[in-house]
């Protein structure tokens, strides 16, 4: 019985691979499945890839940017031996300057990535109601919104150099396609999409002084709403998928918070000491000098970043609507996270 269902094995192996074979008309061909021939794409049954893959193009620079924008403002301090998070740092960043290079190129790519996806979707069936477009125009809104306010000045495709003015203004006309297609597709992610545009398009004209706008914008945001940008710890992937708030805490050592948000006893700003663990994990800075005081708010390379919510529409609404209700709202955060009221200068600064 045993040497039948071998020889029966044996036959069936036989059969499967002659007609692999007869499939093939040269078995050495391989597919190279990293390049799209733009000739194949069909925009109807590609719009979701297409469109996830230029949302990707934005998460894989937004947590960067979060953190060089924290070395920036002074949140927190590089504990790098590398020129070019000291550079931002001590803000004396050049423009030649390689880190400057990653997160201009990074913003740039969403653009163009999300660029592309929108000119692939023009004039196709349902375009005014298409949630993967409604998904693209909401990347090239918010990649122009940061490009706008970390920048002073901007390219796009090799066109001329743009203002930051006039990158608000490309900002708040994705932001406004991204609100009606994404609530014309009436889905769940649409009018994800569509209140996350609110809150970019609010932001951009808060960031323009057009208060009576920001503040309309950041009212019609529903209660409750939050858009996070999602990350993956994929271990072969990392740079890509994965928190790099978190890579360059636990991976590197390169964040210390800075001294001013180090001890506030508020559960927004959780912060490990050095010497202290966390999960396990014993912290250390890159540069073997500066004391490492860990950020554990994003504690993971799959630890989501909040985009866009209701609570920031509701910060817009206030700094549009003057000081008394940005004390009221100041006041209310900080008592809802177990913090004494606000008692510092009440100038419009």
């Amino acid at each position: 019985m045993f040497t039948q269902s071998r020889t029966l094995l044996r036959g069936a192996l036989t059969v499967v691979t002659l007609a692999a074979f007869a499939g093939c008309s040269d078995f050495l061909t391989v597919d190279n499945t990293s390049t799209v021939d733009v000739g194949s794409i069909d925009p109807t049954k590609d719009a979701n890839t297409l469109s996830l893959s230029s949302l990707q193009d934005f998460a894989a620079i937004y947590s960067s940017l979060a953190m060089y924008d924290g070395w920036f403002t002074g949140a927190t301090i590089a504990s790098e031996t590398f020129q070019g998070p000291n550079d931002f740092s001590r803000r004396q960043v050049l423009n030649n300057d390689g880190d400057i290079t990653t997160v201009f190129g990074g913003i740039s790519t969403a653009i163009v990535s999300s660029g592309k996806v929108i000119d692939v979707l023009k004039g196709t069936p349902n375009e005014l109601s298409n949630v993967d477009l409604a998904r693209a125009e909401l990347v090239a809104g918010y990649s122009f919104e940061f490009m706008a306010e970390d920048f002073c000045i901007g390219t796009v495709r090799n066109g001329p150099a743009l203002d930051s003015a006039s990158m608000l203004d490309s900002a708040q006309a994705h932001f406004t396609r991204a609100i009606a297609i994404g609530t014309a597709a009436g889905s769940s992610d649409g009018t994800a999409f569509a209140n996350a545009a609110l809150v970019g398009r609010a932001r951009s004209e808060l960031q323009e002084g057009n208060k009576t706008a920001a503040l309309a914008d950041a009212d019609q945001v529903p209660d409750g709403f939050e858009y996070d940008i999602q990350y993956f710890n994929d271990n072969a992937n990392l740079t890509r998928v994965g928190n790099q708030l978190w890579a360059r805490t636990f991976g590197r050592g390169s964040i210390s918070v800075a001294p001013a948000y180090r001890d506030l006893n508020d559960p927004r700003v959780p912060v490990v000491p050095p010497g202290e663990t966390f999960q396990g994990v014993r912290f250390s800075p890159q540069d073997g000098t500066t004391p490492f005081y860990a950020q554990v708010k994003f504690a993971s390379y799959a630890a989501p970043i909040r985009l866009a919510s209701k609570l920031e529409a509701e910060y817009i609404a206030a700094e549009a609507s003057g000081n008394a209700a940005e004390l009221d709202l100041i006041n209310e955060r900080r008592g809802a996270n177990g913090q004494d009221p606000y008692t510092g200068p009440t100038d419009d600064a």
